[in-house]
């Protein structure tokens, strides 16, 4: 099939970006991490001194930000102007103030149809050659793309979130790194629910529960979706 848009929605640490990853890489898609945008504004309004409280500034920021999204699922990267911050977006200070941006509406209406129009054009040829695109982030399958042709919710219980992001980012799970990871989860997950709605799937989105799964299952299972709402 060509033109296949694959939505992926979910609370943070339910595995999004590498279910979406490995599920573009499989298929042959292009693929897009919408959270991606929204910390690239982040480190663009920081490092352009934009106060992030000052939510007029940011949008008008955000609205002129020279973002580049790399959407090889096997080394996807992003750029803003001439510097590639696809690792600077992911250090704690960005995590910690993401939220600011990311629940600015003016900024969400940006973003989105820029994540729009980045999908129609995987879906018409783009990177993937027409093929078409794996897009994962809040908002995807209700807002960003609610006509996609598979669109899935993947979540996973409160404990086994905070314990995968926490192997992530500190490489254990100990109580310690747990209690270090759940703010930067929790709130993320609490802030963002104010303008999005990402723990209970829409009507026509099929839930994903990877709480007991390992990543391969979880993978696994995913594809068994994409095939069975396509068939």
């Amino acid at each position: 099939m060509t033109g296949l848009v694959i939505a992926i929605d979910g609370p943070s640490g339910s595995g999004k970006s590498t279910i979406s990853r490995r599920l573009a890489a499989d298929l042959g898609l292009a693929y897009l991490d919408t959270g991606a945008m929204y910390r690239a504004a982040t480190w663009w309004c920081l490092d352009q001194g934009v106060p992030l409280a000052d939510a007029d500034a940011v949008a008008e920021a955000v609205a002129t930000m020279p973002l580049e999204m790399v959407m090889d699922p096997a080394s996807p990267a992003v750029r803003v102007g001439h510097t590639d911050v696809t690792a600077a977006i992911r250090s704690t200070e960005i995590a910690t103030a993401v939220s600011a941006v990311a629940t600015n509406l003016p900024v969400r209406a940006v973003l989105r149809d820029l994540q729009r129009g980045l999908i129609d054009v995987e879906a018409n040829g783009g990177s993937s050659g027409g093929r078409g695109i794996v897009a994962e982030g809040r908002d995807i399958t209700t807002v960003v793309a609610p006509d996609a042709h598979v669109r899935i919710l993947l979540t996973a219980s409160e404990h086994a979130r905070l314990a995968r992001r926490a192997r992530e980012v500190h490489g254990v799970d100990d109580p310690g790194a747990l209690a270090a990871t759940a703010d930067q989860v929790l709130r993320r997950d609490r802030d963002d629910s104010t303008v999005a709605t990402f723990h209970v799937a829409a009507d026509g989105v099929v839930t994903l529960d990877s709480s007991h799964l390992s990543l391969e299952e979880t993978i696994q299972a995913a594809h068994r979706l994409v095939q069975e709402v396509l068939a």
